[in-house]
């Protein structure tokens, strides 16, 4: 079992115990790997004459508020949960494939970054289309537009060096261009909540200092009292109000926190709503994973974090079964049997399964079923679970439990991916909890979408089984220092750390678990300040098509086509529609539309109300939640609207848009 290093080669080996760097053998190594278990748990290290020379120093790295209270955290869950994932191992006879893996250069890391972020054009064989990135480019932040332009002087100086072919861009052009566009944008106006300078939002909108001030003034509370109650600032940049209050408070960002003093962040009411993921369509949510992308790499460059960019490792995994196998082969397995399916099927089963035992159980999750007989069921499980000959009833709830914490673990590729994993990682060394929250936020939002459904879906079940707490006796603590190795571990891929190392890591890990637990409504949501940056990107790209003659001409003989077709067929109904009201319409159930006033109350779920209220079969059966308002068109591609959301400050920024209900893509 091995934790994720810096190292510039990466060599996957096994986890192995021990207090000290020599071989121990006979009884002598049995009692060394006891006492680095015993001192592991309780955060003492025995160490030799010359390594205890540097216990006075620094640690090489600053304590975050993961690591404020070490000596008062008991991590014997998760050591314990170590030492049974190392047993199981044992008992099902796995050998892992030592492979050494050659890190990339800076320079071909940076190019992966820059692809990634959807800036490919910028350099290649493309460098000469670049259109479209200079109107992303134009939609950045200050800070934003810092990572892209580190990034961008990395490539360009290992091109030179390897005398690449093709012409490369002087950065210093491709950023003049980006400063002036951002002079100007559709209709005149400022990038308010997207182009930051550090002054803008001093006095307005003091969110931030105020969350810091009651950060650091938080008493040491018992685990899952909230210490306060704060707003997330989500319509300005994270790394644009990191870098403001690093400019104006440096004694905030290291500010001591205690490690059970989590505040009770809630997201600000948003007038025009607040946007989820999966609420946005696939083309826009590509440009929010891509902005996503730059604004974490621009966080953790102002937090003077390094931030390195994991590429995938290839390696040989099975095209079919249920443990061991990618998560896209498994969902593309189970979707040609229920079709629509976004979990796999086995993960929803072994839930189901924990579930129907109770969740008052004492000790679930703790306590591991028999290791001959998990090993006995994942083979019968492969052998007959999609026959459908599996015989449920005879699984015990700890062992389903085992099975579950089994899946994730084996998957080939982590379920926090591999491209990110030491990113998560790193957000322990973050130094506030309203900034480790920012980069998890950011982080869930770059997983891949079947990574993040299933994480979704875990997240969920391990709440409910907090919610019991009172009589299984698990707490949010217990279960996050209990998962933390099963999503954090990955077999095979890192060195194994020092003890000191290893102890750090655990608490970390456990922390980060603790915050996807405890936060996950926040983390699934997309921040305003990246849906205006989408918005903005797409008013631009509009404003450039209309400019381009050829496709006037195309969208003119389109226009006069059009228009000649509805005076054919137009009906009285459906004439222009007047100041301040919006045409509903719901094409999938119904050839009825609704003119509806526009007044200052007017919320997308009385929308919703007004239209059903009024429709008769099919439509009128139809249950709340089952159908909804969606933003279409204008300055969006698609956009599922929550019913808080009110219709006319949401029509003055989108008044080209329109107005759809219908159901949920499954």
């Amino acid at each position: 079992m091995n934790w994720l290093s810096d190292s510039q080669g990466v060599v996957l080996t096994a986890y192995h115990p021990s207090s000290k760097d020599g071989v121990l053998v006979g009884n002598n190594a049995k009692q060394g790997e006891e006492a680095a278990l015993t001192s592991r748990r309780s955060g003492q290290y025995r160490m030799n004459y010359e390594s205890s020379k540097k216990v006075t120093e620094k640690p090489p790295f600053d304590r975050s508020s993961s690591q404020d209270s070490l000596d008062d955290i008991s991590l014997e869950d998760y050591w314990t949960e170590l030492e049974n994932i190392k047993k199981s191992r044992e008992n099902r006879h796995e050998e892992q494939e030592v492979v050494v893996v050659k890190e990339p250069d800076e320079g071909e890391l940076e190019e992966e970054w820059l692809k990634e972020a959807g800036l490919s054009n910028l350099f290649g064989d493309c460098a000469g289309d670049s259109q479209e990135s200079m109107v992303f480019l134009s939609t950045l932040t200050r800070t934003q537009t810092a990572a892209v332009q580190k990034r961008f002087e990395t490539v360009s100086q290992t091109m030179r060096k390897k005398n690449k072919q093709y012409q490369i861009p002087d950065v210093r052009d491709i950023f003049a261009q980006q400063r002036e566009s951002t002079e100007k944008v559709p209709d005149g106006s400022e990038l308010d909540s997207v182009r930051t300078d550090e002054n803008k939002y001093k006095g307005k909108h003091d969110l931030a200092s105020n969350l810091e001030i009651s950060e650091k003034n938080s008493p040491h509370l018992p685990e899952d009292v909230p210490v306060s109650e704060t707003d997330i600032n989500l319509e300005i940049s994270f790394a644009e109000q990191a870098a403001n209050m690093k400019e104006t408070s440096k004694e905030l960002l290291e500010n001591k926190e205690e490690y059970n003093s989590l505040p009770n962040f809630r997201l600000p009411k948003d007038k025009t709503g607040n946007t989820r993921i999966g609420d946005l369509a696939p083309q826009d949510m590509k440009k929010v994973c891509c902005l996503a992308l730059i604004e974490l790499t621009a966080l953790y460059d102002t937090l003077g974090i390094e931030l390195k960019h994991q590429k995938a490792v290839k390696v040989k995994t099975k095209d079919s079964g249920l443990f061991g196998v990618p998560l896209s082969v498994l969902l593309e397995q189970d979707q040609k049997r229920v079709p629509g399916t976004r979990i796999p099927l086995i993960f929803q089963k072994l839930i189901s399964r924990i579930e129907e035992g109770g969740l008052e159980t004492e000790g679930l999750l703790r306590i591991p079923g028999a290791a001959i007989r998990i090993k006995n069921l994942c083979q019968e499980l492969e052998a007959k679970f999609y026959e459908g000959t599996f015989n449920w009833e005879t699984v015990k709830q700890h062992d389903a439990a085992s099975l579950l914490k089994l899946f994730i673990r084996e998957l080939p590729q982590p379920l926090l991916s591999l491209e990110y994993l030491k990113a998560f990682q790193a957000v322990q060394n973050l130094p506030s909890k309203k900034h480790q929250l920012q980069a998890l936020n950011l982080l869930v939002i770059l997983l891949p979408e079947t990574n993040r459904d299933t994480l979704k879906a875990l997240l969920e079940f391990l709440e409910r089984v907090i919610d019991n707490r009172e009589k299984n006796k698990m707490t949010m603590k217990n279960v996050a220092m209990i998962m933390a190795p099963n999503l954090f571990m990955c077999p095979g891929l890192n060195n194994k750390p020092n003890e000191q190392g290893e102890f750090m890591m655990a608490a970390g890990t456990a922390s980060i678990m603790h915050f996807l637990i405890k936060y996950q409504k926040l983390l699934w949501t997309i921040p305003k300040f990246i849906v205006t940056q989408v918005r903005k990107q797409n008013s631009e790209n509009h404003k450039k098509d209309k400019k381009d003659k050829a496709v006037k001409k195309l969208l003119k003989k389109m226009a006069y086509d059009r228009e000649k077709y509805e005076k054919q067929d137009k009906n009285p109904s459906d004439a222009d529609v007047p100041q301040g009201v919006i045409r509903v319409q719901a094409p999938h159930l119904s050839k009825v539309s609704m003119a509806i006033q526009l007044t200052e109350e007017l919320k997308a779920s009385d929308v919703l109300a007004r239209f059903l209220s009024q429709e008769s079969g099919v439509v009128q059966a139809l249950k709340k939640g089952e159908v909804f308002l969606y933003e279409i068109g204008g300055n969006i591609g698609e956009r599922c609207l929550e019913d808080d959301t009110y219709m006319k400050d949401l029509y003055q920024l989108n008044p080209n848009a329109e107005w759809v209900i219908k159901s949920k893509p499954s």
